[in-house]
């Protein structure tokens, strides 16, 4: 009798924490959600993560507060959601550059910063192919000028990124593994500071997404060499891709929404619902395309396996680079 009561006060137990934990879940969020976003100021994350943010905020009814968390090329701001709290109220914002840095810490046998399967996408927003991008004052007027002088000084010539095996990073040395020339890299805690680098003449070229640079581009500060996609810039007509230009590379920066891997099915469903209103607000669409990006939404299931097809190309792109310090 006795262990028959103590089981049915087992199970009543049992039955209320999970009736507390749905009721809980159901009301969510009843609190600010933070959105880390693991890079300085300025840089493509930052300027697809406010719109969204400030959009998610009217779609969930609570402050979407954006949080730079910068370091590592980003690991330290993907790392720190993939260890926070599985409840909904930290989100992180970020590139893909989150499927290269655990390869890259293979690499260097370095503990990772964290692993894939620690986050759940929910949202892709934008896919930019990649932009080669020096200086108006630079003597290059084409991708060819700028290979071909590469390639009669080499190493002469620098270019900066917002850190190693990062999304500035992967793609110049892509490039210049297909064009053979050498260039030294310049690492910057991010895209932003890595383009005032540029500005300043500390580097040479920078290889960002195109809502880093479109506004420099246009107010005759900077000029695009070439690109890294398969179809023509709208933000950035008349620049050809590289592959027109004969070399067989190919890079998007994509940004996207993430959480931590155990947060419930039913956050995770409002988070998808918000973001797809978030992608189809007119204010978000008008903010993202003036900085030259336009949206490229994907929901779920059709971001992770996205997600996953771009990470088998970016992970034999590091392997290739091999070890940097």
């Amino acid at each position: 009798m006795q262990r028959s009561l103590r089981l049915r006060a087992v199970l009543l137990t049992a039955a209320c924490c999970i009736a507390a934990n749905a009721l809980a879940q159901s009301n969510w969020p009843e609190k600010p959600i933070t959105m880390i976003v693991p890079f300085p100021p300025g840089g493509v994350a930052d300027t697809v993560a406010r719109p969204v943010a400030e959009a998610l905020s009217r779609e969930l009814g609570q402050s979407v507060i954006v949080e730079n968390r910068a370091g590592a090329g980003g690991a330290v701001g993907i790392g720190f959601v993939a260890r926070a709290p599985a409840d909904g109220y930290t989100v992180l914002l970020s590139l893909s550059s989150i499927s290269i840095l655990p390869e890259a810490d293979a690499l260097l046998a370095r503990k990772p910063a964290y692993q894939m399967s620690q986050l759940k996408p929910i949202a892709r927003f934008t896919a930019d192919p990649t932009v080669l991008v020096v200086r108006a004052d630079a003597p290059w007027q084409t991708l060819a000028e700028f290979v071909a002088d590469a390639r009669r000084k080499p190493g002469t010539y620098n270019y900066g990124s917002s850190g190693n095996y990062g999304t500035m990073h992967v793609p110049m040395e892509m490039l210049k593994n297909a064009a053979g020339f050498r260039m030294t890299h310049i690492p910057y805690t991010g895209a932003g500071p890595a383009v005032v680098a540029l500005l300043a003449g500390q580097v040479d070229a920078i290889a960002s997404g195109p809502a880093t640079v479109v506004q420099q581009i246009k107010a005759g500060k900077l000029r695009a060499l070439a690109h890294w996609g398969d179809r023509p810039l709208a933000a950035l007509p008349g620049v050809p891709s590289l592959e027109q230009s004969g070399f067989k590379v190919k890079f998007a920066q994509w940004s996207g929404l993430f959480v931590p891997a155990a947060t419930p099915d039913d956050v995770v469903g409002k988070l998808r619902a918000a973001s797809a209103k978030a992608a189809a607000d007119r204010a978000v669409v008008q903010v993202i395309e003036k900085a030259g990006s336009p949206i490229a939404y994907l929901d779920a299931p059709e971001f992770e396996s996205y997600w996953r097809s771009d990470a088998a190309v970016m992970i034999d792109a590091v392997r290739k680079i091999g070890k940097v310090e």
